[in-house]
């Protein structure tokens, strides 16, 4: 069986669907590969999906012993997360509703030599 070690942040400030596009970009990619991609890519959502798979690639080699060379990034997905409600005054002394979404991101890492 292969060891599966993972990775979760949660109440990140971005969108799910920001963040959607580009794990699907990196899903099944190599451990290099994934990171090299994450750094070239302009978005927000990249920075912070390469700390957590950055951090799950440390925690597969500190608490199983695996190469970070040899790992693969077998699943990746967001949830939603709660939702910020803010107001904005407008004009005549109306509010406008401002929603601000966060999101729950889990990146799976797997040992590809398995």
């Amino acid at each position: 069986m292969a060891t599966e070690v993972k990775a979760i942040a949660k109440y990140v400030r971005i969108s799910p669907q920001k963040v959607r596009r580009i794990l699907d970009q990196i899903r099944g990619k190599s451990y290099k590969d994934a990171v090299i991609l994450l750094s070239v890519m302009p978005y927000k959502a990249c920075s912070l999906i390469l700390k957590i798979v950055d951090s799950a690639a440390a925690n597969a080699q500190t608490t199983k012993g695996l190469n970070k060379n040899t790992l693969i990034i077998s699943k990746t997905f967001v949830d939603k997360g709660s939702t910020l409600k803010r107001f904005q005054p407008r004009a005549q002394g109306r509010a406008y509703r401002i929603l601000k979404p966060t999101c729950h991101i889990t990146v799976q890492v797997q040992d590809q030599t398995t």
